[in-house]
């Protein structure tokens, strides 16, 4: 574990320890002496630094997205902490954990893969189950599906996310299906497993979490149909049919044209996936801002993921024993009464 973390830190005292390069930035100040501002993070936060000796030198020893080792002082400027760096390096592979500098999910992730297994068990469709199992027991695909982030800021845009978003997307289609008697769980819990599969593809995530190149030029709608169809045509006899409604499963899941999907849900549960899908993603995104600071008294700073600012409903509600406590008691006399009256002269 790193020596200090961006929440730990506190004005007017002295650090020394790893952070992830987010922003590097060579400057000059108006006498034109160069100076580097950088934005350094880990899975904490981040915060802005500034070195202001020997920039240029110190400044081609590292890039973005490394993890430097960093000796500094922490300052209040302007109400914001900010670190003014003493000294710096390029930090060498084996002194950092990198879990230490991106947010991972909560969850145990083998207990989350667990769980996703759970749900693959019960496809009792022979094709559907064949290519899910296919997919998620891939060695070269597993190991990637219990890292990958679901989204580089949208949802779930953490290590881990997008498993933990599958198996909740799972578990709703399963609480659906239980209410909604005339869906094909199987058909749903398919879409569910394997609509955002493209995105480990899409988004690397080693430094940190950005798009690749075939995730810039393709989107992961169109790398998750590639590779499925390429499963699909790979198992000998594969159904027609269940090849044309897990594709369209694949393509519609965004819902909207303008959401990236090149054909609305046109079936019961393509429909539900995609709704299913959008209420697990804002939930989440929900979830991410509630649990930040920021904003006006009562409410979180706003969310451009869901297009608003949100309610803090802890704070804004008054717990019944409160209320009690300020209401009027039963037998209290409205002002003007006799009892009023002789308690003012007493």
């Amino acid at each position: 574990m790193k020596a200090a973390y961006v929440s730990d830190l506190t004005p007017d005292t002295s650090i020394t320890s790893f952070f992830l390069v987010c922003e590097k930035e060579l400057r000059s100040t108006r006498e034109g002496k160069p100076f580097l501002r950088l934005e350094l993070g880990d899975r904490s936060g981040t915060i802005e630094a500034r070195l202001w000796d020997n920039a240029e030198s110190l400044a081609a020893l590292f890039d973005r997205d490394d993890i430097i080792k960093v000796q500094a002082r922490v300052e209040n400027y302007k109400n914001r902490l900010q670190l003014a760096v003493e000294k710096l390096r390029r930090a060498e592979p084996a002194e950092v954990d990198l879990s230490d500098y991106f947010p991972h999910t909560a969850e145990d992730i083998e207990q989350l893969y667990g769980r996703l297994r759970e749900h693959v068990a019960t496809i009792k469709n022979p094709w559907l189950s064949r290519l899910v199992c296919g997919v998620i027991e891939d060695p070269a695909i597993s190991p990637r599906l219990k890292r990958a982030p679901a989204a580089k800021m949208m949802h779930h845009a953490f290590l881990g996310g997008l498993l933990e978003h599958i198996v909740s997307l799972c578990d709703l289609c399963r609480l659906a299906a239980q209410h909604y008697r005339e869906l094909d769980l199987d058909l749903l819990l398919t879409g569910a497993i394997l609509h955002d599969i493209g995105k480990l593809d899409e988004l690397c995530y080693e430094r940190a979490i950005h798009y690749t190149n075939d995730g810039q030029l393709l989107g992961h709608i169109v790398l998750g149909l590639e590779q499925v169809t390429g499963r699909m045509n790979g198992l000998e006899g594969f159904p027609a049919d269940y090849k044309t409604l897990v594709k369209h499963l694949l393509i519609s899941h965004h819902g909207e044209y303008e959401f990236g999907s090149p054909k609305l849900p046109m079936f019961r549960e393509a429909l539900v996936l995609h709704y299913l899908d959008d209420l697990d993603s804002k939930m989440a995104a929900a979830r991410a801002v509630l649990g930040t600071d920021g904003g006006e008294a009562g409410w979180t700073a706003f969310s451009s993921a869901l297009n608003r600012k949100l309610l803090r409903l802890d704070q804004f509600r008054v717990a019944p024993a409160e209320k009690a406590a300020t209401a009027a008691p039963e037998n209290e006399h409205k002002p003007g009464t006799e009892t009023e009256v002789n308690t003012k002269i007493v």
